[in-house]
């Protein structure tokens, strides 16, 4: 459900307002002054920065919407590390420099098919050559220390093992296709579809193009994989290039093994093999200090809790002297990168919706590097002069995301580089965020927003929407969220919560869904709800609740629980845990939330399936999943409308074509998402009642 990552002239709704227009027909009418919901069309990303090794230039991925083929596109800019001679470079993605900063490697659409690896050359010239050409895409690639080489990860293809003596067709015949051979748990994976037999593993190719040569074999995976899924896989080159440590699990059983996983060192020439860790439990992410000595990386032990706080660790090479670096500070660490005096490791953690860099030493203990209410990483870091420079991107509720550098040795200013969105917002008056903190039950202290229409009056009274977070272990941040403002836009006021299980607030926080889910977090989510009315501007007939994924599954919880909302957006739902167990690509991860398996004891499967409850929801509904979604697969949706409607519950189905989970990853479907939210809302008052006329 989650993962991984993965946005005026307000019309004002008072209480006495009984049926105003149609804010979706508005859209068009918006004035120059507000933002919306075409704005999409306009809106730029970017992402990745890398500093060249001395310090002098940045190379990073611009994205931005391609409105004719209905996708994003990316490309590689260039500028000098303050900023200026901004440039276009490449057609293309994840770039690194080569250790000398001679050259860059990236991805980008290559022959035979899909995305391969290129070198682009730094010098006048800038010569670009295709370095591989293979079948399955390269993921991952890594220049190693002496610039000669490039590894990566690839799958490699498994023979198929079932063979039968089928009669040989009649000439022209148009028999039907083979049956698709499933033997393992984890066959499928949204966002790729269903996964052909093969495995995961290292490679090394010249980088100047060649044949690669595969450094590890075997019927298990290079990359650590959370139930099943295939993100790739973390490795880091030891300064000399002749080791590769990498995390992954080397048990042939794997596919029956769910978040386990180890650190392991290959031998590039030899292929010879090392597990480096001990510790049971699930292991990732590994970065080689700069001697060569020590690994870092995070994780956290074996558990048989839902989920879990990671932390970060180092250990010898050699596997000796694990040892925990942030056990006290109880949020999970990501982004590891080395100090170049080996004295510390950089990572960035997520703190109550704010996410900052900090420094863990290597004799224990961190400290936080950044400050600030915002969202910001740490991607790349170079010596310049005496100073430390980090770069990352950037992100708070009033601006959108861009590229920063800021010194990791004197922090302090956090300066800007890029501005790729000050057009689109320039001359637009965007909504007021406000923090608000409110006590729950067991007198628990759970972190909010409100989202304000742009010249937000308090005298006034607003529609509200509760949008709910999906995974449940995430964390809504402080950065620009397009969805929340769009809705501002038009005159809602937009609540986001973290309730108990988000992450960011520690791990008791976190662990208050245990085995219990939906619980306390329903709690939570209204108790928010209450904070908002008690701020005396919230029209309390025009409340509407809704979410996807995690969110999804919290929405239609609520509604089964409260009639407190005039309607609702019920989008890639869980309702029906035991189908959600068979049917999505991470079985394990469902099974996690619940002490027995079902056919053991189904009660507790029952008891937190919303599906249960939907006899008691009156709530106009409209539910909306991804018809290629397998991570909360579409009968998940289907079941929940089919009961709505047997009892008489105003509702539609609205199946996104050409969507895997979620409803936004094509730019037309997220504006789509947006513009019937706003229609179902806007028909529909506490009364019970449409407002307008259904179409």
């Amino acid at each position: 459900m989650h993962r991984p990552s993965f946005a005026p002239a307000a019309l004002i709704l008072t209480a006495w307002v009984a049926a105003p227009p149609s804010l979706a027909a508005q859209d068009t009418a918006a004035t120059p002054h507000t933002l919306s919901v075409a704005d999409y069309l306009d809106l730029e990303s970017v992402g990745d920065p890398r500093l060249s090794p001395d310090g002098s230039q940045i190379v990073y991925t611009r994205r931005w919407v391609n409105k004719v083929e209905d996708r994003w596109s990316t490309a590689l800019w260039i500028m000098n590390a303050d900023g200026s001679k901004a440039r276009f470079l490449v057609e293309g993605s994840n770039p690194r420099w080569s250790p000398n900063g001679d050259r860059i490697l990236y991805s980008a659409q290559g022959e035979p098919k899909g995305s391969q690896v290129f070198v682009r050359w730094m010098d006048a010239e800038g010569a670009t050559s295709q370095i591989t050409r293979v079948t399955e895409s390269p993921r991952m690639p890594q220049w190693s220390p002496d610039g000669r080489s490039i590894a990566f990860v690839s799958v490699v293809p498994a023979e198929a093992k079932w063979a039968i003596d089928m009669p040989r067709p009649p000439q022209g015949a148009k028999w039907t296709e083979a049956p698709r051979v499933v033997e393992r748990l984890h066959y499928r994976q949204d966002r790729i579809g269903f996964t052909e037999p093969g495995f995961t593993h290292l490679f090394v190719v010249p980088a100047d193009g060649g044949t690669p040569r595969q450094v590890t074999r075997g019927d298990w995976n290079v990359g650590t994989r959370f139930d099943g899924l295939v993100f790739g896989g973390g490795f880091d080159w030891t300064p000399d290039g002749t080791t590769i440590v990498f995390d992954g699990l080397k048990d042939e059983s794997g596919d029956d093994v769910y978040r386990k996983s180890h650190i392991y060192a290959v031998d590039v020439a030899s292929g010879d093999l090392r597990q480096v860790t001990s510790r049971p439990g699930f292991w990732g992410s590994p970065a080689v200090s700069p001697d060569g000595r020590t690994v870092a990386y995070s994780g956290f032990d074996s558990t048989t809790r839902t989920w879990a706080i990671s932390d970060l660790w180092t250990i010898g090479l050699d596997g000796s002297n694990a040892r925990n670096l942030t056990d006290e500070l109880d949020r999970s660490p990501s982004q590891l990168t080395w100090a170049p005096d080996g004295s510390g490791v950089y990572f960035t953690a997520g703190n109550e919706g704010s996410i900052n860099v900090f420094i863990a030493s290597t004799r224990g203990g961190a400290q936080q590097v950044t400050e600030g209410t915002h969202v910001v990483s740490l991607v790349s870091l170079a010596s310049v002069g005496r100073d430390l420079v980090g770069v990352g991107v950037r992100t708070d509720a009033d601006e959108l995301v861009d590229v920063v550098r800021y010194s990791l040795r004197q922090p302090g200013t956090i300066t800007r580089l890029t501005d790729v969105n000050d057009d689109l917002l320039y001359g637009k008056t965007v909504g007021e965020v406000e923090e608000i903190w409110y006590t729950s039950s067991s007198d628990t202290r759970v972190q909010g927003w409100l989202v304000k229409p742009p010249n937000f009056d308090p005298s006034q009274t607003y529609p509200m929407i509760m949008e709910i977070h999906g995974g449940p272990f995430a964390m809504y941040n402080v950065a620009f969220n397009f969805m929340f403002q769009s809705f501002a836009s038009k005159g809602y006021v937009v609540l986001y919560t973290n309730p108990r299980g988000s992450t960011g607030y520690g791990s008791e926080f976190m662990h208050g869904i245990d085995h219990a889910y939906p619980g306390v977090d329903y709690d939570d989510l209204m108790a928010g709800v209450d904070a908002a009315i008690a701020k005396g501007y919230i029209d309390t007939d025009r409340m509407y609740v809704g979410g996807c994924s995690g969110g999804g599954k919290l929405s239609s919880w609520v509604i089964g629980h409260t009639d407190r909302f005039a309607a609702a957006a019920v989008r890639c739902p869980v309702t029906n845990w035991m189908t959600m167990a068979g049917g999505s690509d991470v079985p394990y991860f469902s099974h996690s939330f619940f002490d027995k398996p079902f056919w053991e004891d189904p009660s507790q499967w029952l008891e937190h399936s919303s599906l249960m409850y939907v006899g008691n929801v009156t709530t106009p509904t409209i539910i909306m999943t991804g018809e290629l979604d397998m991570r909360t697969p579409m009968p998940q949706s289907e079941d929940y409308y089919a009961a709505l409607k047997m009892r008489g519950v105003p509702a539609k189905l609205l199946r996104f074509k050409g969507e895997f989970h979620g409803t936004g990853s094509k730019p037309s479907n997220y504006m789509r998402t947006i513009l019937y939210m706003d229609s179902w809302y806007a028909q529909w008052t506490k009364q019970g009642k449409a407002a307008a006329t259904l179409p």
